[in-house]
């Protein structure tokens, strides 16, 4: 047995060398306005959620773990770090005595921060990163969803469909990865092509001992129970190049004892080791076949990049718009009460004219009836604004466990700024800033040239097979003559020739480095070249594989096109409603002007005793309805123009939002959103912008 022990230890030195060797036939893999502050506010509260301390990380998966100097790391799992819930210091800062004093600044930077559709689409990110190092392994991509998130309650946004995210992907029309599709199994050709060999070298071995006890029934056996014990140590090393060249070399190892008398060696001792290399010429030549999941997967993670802003713009669209809503609802509260509030100055008015005499009770019920109906449109516009308050907290914090800021009332401290002269622009300049700043045309053009690649490696797919090898190995014997042969003369009349035995044994054991010398030193050498052909008859996969790829692009040239129409149409739609609105405004300001100057003159006429109250409560009611139009017809306004900021794909730049504060979920450079003025009844109080943690190292 210190045969098996000598090819074991040889088999161990074997896959270390390997191992320190597979680097160097691995493929070597590239490297991928200061705020002003307003004093007199009290104390900010200490909040019971343990605010987070470090911007997120967006981990680089698509470089592998290296093996060196811990060579078991690459088996080990790596851990992706559990979703953090807690809201950013900023929404604290921004609390004062119970009250969120929220500027639209604030409101935009506090949703590039907490915003869960925003989390959402930042592992996206790192999906499209984990596809990257499959591709460079050789696997195929699983692809990546860039579709667009819309569940931010209350945050309507989108062009005339009503809806965004139109890009390549997730909840679009087109396919954004390999395997995807619409309307149950459909799925793309995206990523078909010819096999490719794991560009990951791979160390395949076998270790293994046998004892067999075996039965014959022939006389020449010399034995009716033959004991054979053999060893096997086999290593070898495969990988796949780019070019579509695949390298294999095999080192096989067998150590055999064997009392059968017949046997003239025992152990017998035989190595072999055999380099082959194989370059396919037709169908899997080249780089392009080769290397098409790596361009895939680079176009997808680039589209991954450009759907990340899309869902920023998406979702900055939804907090303004939302942020106009809770304007709104406060302005309309404030209408409401005024509206009631002269109503009951009215009814305490008349009920004492009744007591004297000089109004018929039916004036008081009047009033009366007023009263009550302005009350309950209040409580309408009171519970509106406590529902915009919850949906403006739910979209600006990760949750809501904390009661402190569950129960916060949220106050406005940005309002509407009209603009003196409304900017005239060419619709046309519009449209062009459309087609070259929309993240939606950005996506589908990069989709089409994944397909156009695909279409040429689906091309060389059609090709037969051809591949040209050739190979170089040898083999070595060693042993010693066996204890239980039985030489002649014998009287069993069954016996062993010596001279037909190689000479080499005849002068004593032939070791195992004996055998290893004659493996090398071309004492039997094995060498050869050779071809292989594959040539399937008829091809109709690859035929409708081909039509279908070339189907696919023209479909996405199609939707290219269709994606343009659509962006022209939604350009001037939003330039339209911004001329509307401003008109609407206009017109309310002039009703709302009217109807105060009708209700001062009512008043007058009332004073000088040729009017009455019901007239004064109608009129009050009708310069109510004017205030809560003209409120209405502002909020509406501005969603104009932040619609024709989505249109054109300037929403960030006019903004002056940084994506790379989306992705860490860290405002360093606060939004300035344009068209908005302070309030001046509101004192508010803007935090500094958070400062990333120095202390903290991203990971690869």
């Amino acid at each position: 047995m210190s045969g098996l022990k000598v090819i074991a230890s040889t088999l161990a030195v074997c896959v270390l060398l390997a191992t320190f060797g597979a680097r160097s036939w691995s493929q070597q893999t590239p490297p991928p306005a200061q705020p002003q502050v307003q004093e007199n506010l009290p104390a900010a509260p200490q909040s019971e959620n343990k605010p987070r301390t470090h911007a997120y990380v967006t981990h680089d998966y698509s470089k592998s773990v290296k093996p060196f100097p811990n060579v078991l790391a690459p088996y080990k799992a790596r851990t992706v770090p559990e979703p953090d819930f807690a809201n950013t210091p900023r929404i604290d800062q921004l609390m004062r005595d119970g009250k969120i004093y929220l500027s639209m600044d604030d409101a935009v930077a506090l949703a590039l921060e907490n915003n869960l559709d925003l989390d959402l689409a930042r592992y996206n990110l790192n999906i499209a990163d984990t596809d990257m190092l499959r591709a460079k392994a050789g696997s195929n991509i699983l692809g990546v969803n860039t579709g667009i998130v819309q569940n931010t309650p209350g945050g309507g946004v989108g062009g005339l469909s009503g809806n965004v995210g139109s890009g390549a992907g997730g909840t679009s029309v087109a396919a954004g990865g390999v395997g995807t599709g619409t309307n149950g199994l459909v799925s793309s050709t995206l990523g078909i092509g010819s096999p490719i060999t794991s560009f990951d070298p791979v160390i395949s071995s076998t270790l293994q001992m046998d004892r067999a006890f075996v039965l014959s029934s022939s006389a020449l056996s010399g034995r009716a129970v033959t004991n054979n014990n053999t060893g096997i140590a086999d290593v070898s090393y495969q990988q796949g190049f780019h070019t579509g060249t695949n390298l294999l070399v095999g080192f096989n190892n067998t150590h055999l004892t064997s009392d059968n008398p017949l046997s003239a060696l025992s152990p017998t001792i035989s190595s072999n080791f055999q380099f082959r290399v194989t370059q396919e010429l037709l169908q899997g030549f080249g780089f392009l076949p080769n290397t098409r999941f790596i361009r895939i997967a680079k176009n997808n993670r680039e589209i991954s990049d450009v759907a990340f802003r899309l869902q920023v713009i998406t979702t900055v669209d939804q907090i303004e718009n939302l942020y106009w809503n809770l304007v709104y609802a406060v302005e309309n509260v404030r209408v409401q009460q005024e509206a009631l509030t002269f109503a009951e100055k009215t009814l305490s008015d008349n009920e004492k004219a009744v007591q004297v005499g000089t109004l018929p009770p039916i004036q008081v019920v009047s009033a009366q009836s007023t009263v009550a109906s302005n009350r309950q449109l209040l409580t309408v516009a009171q519970t509106n604004l406590e529902l915009q308050e919850l949906l403006m907290k739910n979209a600006l914090s990760r949750n809501l466990q904390n009661p402190q800021l569950g129960g916060a009332q949220v106050i406005p401290t940005s309002t509407i700024q009209l603009p003196a002269q409304e900017p005239v622009s060419p619709t046309e300049d519009l449209i062009n800033d459309a087609l070259q700043h929309r993240a939606e045309l950005a996506e589908s053009r990069i989709d089409l040239n994944s397909r156009d690649l695909n279409v040429k490696s689906v091309h060389n797919a059609m090709l037969p097979s051809l591949g040209l090898y050739a190979y170089y190995g040898g083999s070595g014997l060693g042993g010693a003559l066996s204890p239980n042969a039985i030489f002649c003369p014998s009287v069993s009349g069954i016996c062993i020739n010596r001279n037909r035995i190689p000479s080499q044994f005849l002068s004593g054991p032939v070791s195992y480095s004996g055998t290893l010398s004659q493996m090398v030193n071309s004492t039997a050498p094995d060498k050869g070249v050779g071809i292989t052909l594959n040539v399937p008859i008829l091809n109709r996969t690859a035929q409708a594989n081909q039509v279908r790829s070339e189907l696919e692009f023209r479909q996405a040239q199609v939707r290219l096109q269709q994606l343009e129409n659509q962006v022209r149409i939604e350009v001037r739609n939003a330039q339209f409603d911004v001329q509307q609105n401003r008109a609407s405004v206009d017109a309310a300001q002039a009703a709302v002007n009217l109807a105060r100057q009708t209700l001062d003159a009512e008043q007058k006429k009332l004073e000088a005793g040729v009017s009455n109250p019901t007239n004064v409560l109608q009129m009050q009611s009708g310069l109510t309805s004017t205030e809560s139009t003209l409120v209405s017809a502002l909020a509406a306004y501005e969603k104009a123009r932040v619609e024709l900021d989505r249109a054109t794909g300037l929403l960030l730049e006019n903004a002056g939002i940084l994506v790379q504060d989306a992705e860490r979920a860290q405002v360093t450079h606060m939004p300035k959103i344009p068209f908005v003025a302070p309030r001046t009844d509101v004192q508010t109080q803007t935090p500094q912008p958070s400062q990333p943690d120095q202390t903290q190292t991203p990971q690869p």
